[in-house]
């Protein structure tokens, strides 16, 4: 689909002075001025044959009647294709097409239907893909937490401090998809408000660094303990620069930013790889820029522009290193939603190896004097 098509055909118009050569009002005006041709020229016949007037008019209405019902079929043909495309999408057939072989404004209309069935599309195919990736997620920790309290029931397992810690992890588990999927709709209400305030960034992204790790080595038991596996062997670095820099933003909201990217660059991360966490100042001076790069197979530049999009696991069919999942597809485009709320922006960056995502917050940076 040529999304630039539209833009083309406005230009195209520009020498007629905005009034495009193919367009509804041409062929109208183009309409009238053949009629009044034509009858004027079998006018100028009859005068000159001594032809009489009647025979002249039944042949001028003949003559401007063929050429309406050419025009009239022109432009109704095209509105039957919409009709008929319309209606299979409000019966959710979305993938019937209009075809756009037309440059006046029923073919940018036709345009306009394609464009919309095709998000139309996209949206129920995001709707099934989240009641498939919800239900996977919450089968497994629920089916975790089921074993080992029939165990306890049936006398397999005693009620001991270890066994009840099981227990707790997936709830906890079931817990945070619960905070992710609220988080999707604090997101579609927008009615999260910013609490910005100032901190040092090296204390407080070393704190988000080691709740990750900790994260990070929790699951990793009970990954063992039920035969799975997930990512422990990744380390992670700090980097900051200059160590003083203060932060101003909702430490809520840019933990959510960070948590999300650094468990996105585990789960591509080789075995026993690195990511690294940096902040900077940025440009202008009082803007910061928190940059997440891992050492994974990285992001074709195609798929670029798909990464923060909801539901979105990825070109990779699973993610590289041991036993990852790909979740649900919902961690980045929230960290996406924090970034937009604080006005910044987000997006992945050129990167000799591995997946570079820069992340630049305004006014969101100062260094004590």
């Amino acid at each position: 689909m040529n999304l630039g098509r539209p833009a083309a055909r406005r230009s195209s118009g520009e020498p007629w002075g905005g009034v495009r050569p193919f367009s509804i009002k041409t062929k109208l005006g183009a309409l009238v001025v053949v009629s009044v041709l034509i009858t004027t020229g079998l006018s100028m016949i009859a005068v000159h044959t001594k032809t009489e007037l009647r025979f002249i008019t039944v042949f001028s209405m003949i003559a401007t009647l063929l050429i309406t019902q050419f025009v009239a079929h022109s432009l109704t043909a095209p509105l039957d294709d919409m009709n008929a495309v319309a209606r299979s999408i409000s019966h959710g057939d979305y993938t019937r097409r209009v075809r756009e072989n037309r440059w006046d404004e029923l073919g940018d209309l036709a345009q306009t239907i394609n464009v919309m069935a095709d998000e139309l599309e996209a949206q129920d195919r995001q709707r099934k893909e989240l009641v498939a990736n919800v239900s996977h997620e919450l089968r497994t920790p629920i089916a975790g937490l089921r074993a080992v309290l029939e165990n306890v029931v049936d006398g397999v397992s005693a009620a001991d401090p270890e066994t009840m810690r099981t227990a707790l992890k997936q709830t906890e588990r079931l817990g945070r998809l619960v905070e992710t999927l609220l988080d999707l709709s604090r997101l579609d209400n927008g009615v999260v408000p910013l609490r910005k305030r100032r901190f040092e960034v090296w204390p407080y992204l070393s704190g988000v660094l080691k709740e990750a790790n900790m994260l990070a080595s929790t699951r990793a038991g009970i990954a063992s303990g039920s035969g799975g596996h997930t990512r422990n062997d990744v380390h992670l670095h700090l980097d900051v620069n200059p160590p003083e820099l203060i932060a101003h933003a909702d430490p809520e909201r840019l933990h959510q930013v960070v948590a999300n990217l650094i468990d996105n660059a585990v789960k591509h991360s080789p075995a026993h790889g690195r990511v690294t966490v940096k902040a900077r100042r940025g440009t202008p001076a009082d803007s910061l820029e928190l940059e997440i790069l891992d050492e994974g197979p990285g992001i074709p530049r195609s798929e670029w522009h798909r990464v923060f999009e909801r539901f979105n696991r990825g070109g990779v069919s699973s993610p590289h290193g041991p036993g990852s999942d790909g979740g649900t597809g919902l961690g980045l485009a929230i960290a996406r939603w924090a970034v937009d709320l604080h006005g910044g922006r987000i997006g992945v960056a050129e990167s000799e190896r591995g997946c570079r995502i820069l992340v630049t917050l305004p006014g969101g940076s100062s260094v004590p004097s």
